[in-house]
């Protein structure tokens, strides 16, 4: 951020005054900007008579009328910027700026929905779930809801009775010389910064985002994010060039012309056909093809989409050459393609006689690691996840150094691999507990064959010996326990009803839905993780019992609790998913009880 930050600006489209322009109260009540003789209007009250103006030690710009009543403030006509004592209501914008030199309008923006919902958009759409890239999911509270930023740096939301949530945790030193302040920055993210006066810079204390490629729209038309080294980089599509180097946002635009979007014999020769991998772009949930321009397109190593994309060659075609000329070439062509493909086979039959040796040698040894690791084998071929080798997670890992949790298998290690920067949860299990197998076969097996929102994802596998390994996708925001039994996390009631029927969808598709019905067992709020959006996701299945799809009602003994459990769907609404209730029975081995949860 510059030494000289902006935190409010008159009329941003407008072109920058020169030095020598000066503010000017009028004899007549007006605020005007004089550059030259000209009059550049500042702020518009329709009639009222400004008095006079004053500058507050808070950063208010205020107009006061005769009486010395307030008649305009900057605090509630904001612009890119929140200070502390300033909010934002219902139905007001913040917008970013163009560029960290260019103060006017830029093409993010974050909205307080009249729901009470905190969400960010890029501009010129709709205020609709398809396009929001942020959101408190605050929705649903009333149109009383404000932004709000305080002198030690909390950032939350309150509404006209109480806090609804804290975006920050506040508590920072309270100096005259340091000043907070929240602003959207020309990339899409809100961040809370820390400016010291005595030494002229400012710090990240806070941010919506990690992920620099979220806001989407950020690489304009025809051009893809992607993170590179951390840091948000626009690329364009094979066969385009940047409109405006230096601005991403401007997007991207052919360098070639094409004559016709038609398939010709006449044609094909000027055009070849360029693939772009794990790239995806606005609603890519088909394989069809789409129009240019395309927009809202990044790329990400787990995405395994696959675009295909026309691009010009350097074929001149020569219009003066006769039909004749054209079939002779056409005729030679075809002759000297033959003759490649000839010499092509040639080579690869040699090539297969060379090594063909070496695979007869080499059998005996396949077949006995083949023998040795059947089981191994037979169960990679019924999970979807990726196999990794021990080398690879303990690279990730850094040699298994950050441990984020322990289970009763074993322990939980926060990784990042290196081909992608993707922050990973690494399980390893513990090589002494002779349930390990048997765990660790039972998670890769369930977790495998099940895909739900409300379900970790788990990502891949390492078989190594004695060595077992779970790879599964992180947490931004750990379990529900840490939300639950942390005094300055705790939740309000519409949160914790979210969290609710984030798990009981999860259960409900676990019991019901999916292919294999399963129990899980162990259900705990260490056991359910929090994401990003906090969205609450089930993890931990080395408990869970595969059902036969004929039960509804099934019992498992727990042999480390020594407690029956079972779940069942209640008949009554079975007809209605969303609204079935799921029942849970735990009770001592020989007792009779019984509770029910709705």
């Amino acid at each position: 951020m510059p030494k000289k930050t902006a935190v409010w600006t008159a009329n941003r489209n407008s072109p920058v005054v020169p030095s020598n322009a000066v503010l000017l109260l009028t004899n007549d009540g007006r605020l005007i900007v004089q550059v030259g003789g000209q009059e550049i209007t500042v702020v518009n009250l329709s009639g009222q008579v400004i008095a006079s103006a004053s500058m507050l030690d808070t950063g208010n710009f205020v107009l006061y009328n005769s009486d010395h009543s307030i008649i305009w403030q900057s605090f509630d006509n904001p612009t890119n910027t929140l200070l502390p004592g300033q909010h934002i209501s219902a139905g007001q914008e913040l917008f970013s700026s163009a560029s960290v030199a260019d103060d006017s309008y830029g093409i993010f923006r974050l909205k307080m929905q009249d729901d009470g919902n905190l969400v960010q958009y890029p501009v010129n759409t709709p205020d609709t779930a398809p396009y929001a890239y942020y959101s408190t999911r605050t929705s649903r509270v009333g149109n009383t809801v404000t932004l709000n930023l305080d002198d030690d740096g909390l950032l939350y939301l309150h509404n006209s009775t109480k806090r609804l949530r804290n975006l920050t945790r506040g508590g920072y030193p309270r100096e005259r010389t340091i000043i907070y302040m929240m602003k959207i920055d020309a990339d899409g993210i809100f961040r809370v910064y820390s400016h010291s006066l005595n030494q002229q810079n400012s710090s990240v204390i806070w941010s919506s985002t990690n992920d620099g490629c979220n806001p989407i729209g950020l690489c304009g038309l025809n051009g893809f994010c992607t993170n590179i080294d951390d840091q948000a980089k626009c690329l364009c599509l094979p066969g385009f060039d940047f409109v405006m180097p230096g601005n991403w946002s401007a997007g991207c635009e052919r360098n070639f012309t094409a004559e016709t979007c038609r398939l010709k014999e006449s044609t094909s020769k000027y055009y070849a056909m360029r693939t772009v991998e794990n790239t995806g772009w606005e609603d890519n949930r088909e394989c069809r093809k789409q129009r240019l321009p395309l927009r809202y397109g990044r790329r990400e190593l787990d995405n395994s989409n696959l675009v295909l994309v026309k691009v010009g060659t350097n074929f001149i075609p020569n219009k003066g050459v006769p039909n004749q000329t054209i079939e002779e070439t056409k005729g030679k062509k075809l002759r000297i393609d033959i003759l490649i493909a000839s010499i092509t086979l040639a080579v690869f039959a040699l090539l297969v006689l060379g090594i063909s040796g070496f695979l007869i040698h080499r059998i005996h040894v396949w077949t006995y690691r083949k023998i040795q690791d059947s089981r191994s084998v037979q169960l990679c071929e019924d999970v979807a996840p990726r196999a990794f080798s021990y080398a690879e997670l303990e690279q990730a890992t850094s040699g298994f150094k950050e441990a984020l949790g322990r289970g009763g298998f074993g322990t939980v290690f926060k990784g990042i691999l290196a081909e992608g920067q993707k922050v990973i949860a690494v399980k390893r299990l513990d090589k002494e507990l002779v349930e390990g197998e048997t765990e660790f076969q039972t998670e890769i097996k369930i977790i495998g064959r099940t895909h739900h929102r409300n379900l970790v994802r788990l990502l891949g596998y390492c078989l190594e010996g004695s060595r077992r390994l779970l790879v599964y996708e992180y947490m931004t925001n750990g379990s529900l326990a840490d939300i639950l039994f942390t005094p300055e996390k705790q939740p309000m009631w519409e949160e914790r009803c979210g969290f609710a029927r984030d798990i009981a969808r999860g259960l409900l598709y676990l019991h019901d839905e999916c292919d294999t019905q399963i129990i899980h067992c162990d259900i705990k709020p260490q056991n359910i993780l929090m994401d990003d959006q906090y969205c609450a996701k089930i993890s931990d299945f080395g408990m869970a019992k595969l059902l036969k799809k004929d039960q509804n009602k099934n019992l498992h003994r727990d042999k480390r609790d020594q407690r029956l459990c079972c779940t069942r769907m209640a008949p009554k609404s079975a007809s209605h998913c969303e609204s079935r209730r799921l029942q849970f029975w735990c009770c001592p081995i020989g007792l009779d009880l019984q509770a029910e949860v709705c």
